[in-house]
């Protein structure tokens, strides 16, 4: 019986971190020892000041429907925040609270893209949004890089890859998959070739900006002839560990983020309630109350490069951000390992999780072939028994 589901869905990927974390799953429930190093979710609990927050509003009883974008004394917070952590000016009705920054990314692409727009993903990318570009029926370009370039695109890629349909870019700094952190100066560089076409619009997703490690990120909306053109993402489930909360924002012109609150309107209206009003504790909160995971991620970072470094044939960087590690491991493609040949970047990350019970994300997923990607946000124990393990079956 053939099922009649619509092209929208057949065309689009499953989450490779998703699948993997579900293939992760199975093999537990099979009884098998599996670490999984798969998903870029902090395994720490949310901050008891914010729990704190939401059992108030609980006692306060807010349980109704919340205006589709969100509190406004959460926008008036979320616009605090701006300017306090990115020199960036924003009013509550540029602000646009949804269900986690996924559906942020999602209603900007559904609001600007059209069929047949090009969309440019500097590569590595989160897998996520060439999915997005691809429900909206547009085409995503890959800006390739390398870890040679600290995965960092330069100008001269970027306006190599523009055309007449080009209609938006997305950035990601700290990134994900790869850690890596554009500067102030590498953003105004870009900018400088973005200038030159004002049609295309910048999506800068900014979920991992607490979580750095001396290299400070730098907001794309704080570029002067950029704001107009800029629309910031974030959120509160890295840094806060509020995964689960699911509360994301975004700061965009006045129009976007209204094409944005009427699209939301009919998906998913206003954001829950209790998560709202902890979130405003959250955004208002001095970044360094959550300061002891990003030392604690930190440790972690190092403890895993140098193990990794141990291995022959992982190629690493030193990610300045997030908290991810993501080696080139290209240098095992063509052999076979336990009788079994890696072909590629896939090969490679199913191979280490048949063989050494270790689940990670091939780096096809992210647009980068060569590489895969290991979260470091699990314990140190788990972290040096996974790469005990990756070591073995590959010695």
């Amino acid at each position: 019986m053939s099922h009649p589901l619509s092209n929208r869905i057949n065309s689009l990927p499953v989450s490779e971190t998703l699948a993997m974390a579900a293939k992760a799953r199975e093999l537990k429930a099979q009884g098998k020892d599996i670490i999984s190093l798969s998903l870029g979710e902090p395994d720490f609990n949310t901050p008891d000041f914010i729990k704190e927050a939401a059992i108030e509003a609980i006692n306060q009883n807010y349980n109704s429907y919340t205006p589709v974008d969100g509190y406004v004394e959460l926008k008036e917070a979320i616009c605090v925040k701006f300017k306090r952590d990115n020199n960036v000016d924003y009013s509550p009705n540029q602000i646009v609270v949804s269900t986690g920054a996924k559906q942020s990314i999602a209603n900007i692409a559904q609001v600007l893209l059209n069929s047949g727009d090009e969309v440019l993903l500097p590569a590595p990318y989160w897998v996520s949004y060439s999915a997005i570009a691809t429900l909206c029926e547009a085409k995503y370009i890959e800006i390739p890089s390398s870890i040679e370039s600290d995965f960092k695109i330069t100008p001269e890629q970027l306006e190599a890859a523009i055309t007449p349909k080009t209609k938006m870019i997305f950035f990601n700094s700290p990134n994900n998959p790869s850690g890596t952190v554009y500067s102030e100066k590498e953003y105004r560089a870009l900018a400088k070739v973005l200038e030159k076409h004002p049609q295309i619009f910048i999506l800068s997703d900014e979920i991992y900006e607490h979580i750095n490690y001396g290299t400070k990120p730098f907001s794309f909306a704080a570029i002067e002839n950029m704001y107009d053109r800029t629309i910031t993402v974030n959120g509160l489930a890295k840094a806060f560990a509020m995964t689960g909360w699911r509360v994301g924002y975004i700061g965009a012109p006045e129009w976007i983020a209204k094409a944005c609150t009427k699209m939301q309107g009919q998906i998913t209206s206003g954001t829950n309630c209790i998560a709202q009003r902890a979130a405003i504790t959250a955004v208002l909160a001095d970044p360094s109350k959550v300061q002891f995971m990003v030392d604690e991620f930190k440790s972690r970072r190092d403890i895993v490069l140098d193990l990794l470094g141990k291995i022959e044939g992982f190629k690493l960087n030193v990610p300045e951000g997030a908290f991810y590690v993501f080696p080139d491991i290209s240098a095992f493609f063509g052999k076979t390992i336990r009788n079994k040949e890696i072909k590629n970047a896939n090969d490679f990350s199913m191979f280490l999780l048949e063989e050494a019970n270790v689940a990670t994300v091939t780096g096809d997923a992210f647009g980068a072939p060569n590489c895969i990607r290991l979260s470091y946000a699990a314990s140190e124990l788990q972290l040096r028994e996974a790469i005990k393990r990756i070591k073995e079956v590959l010695s």
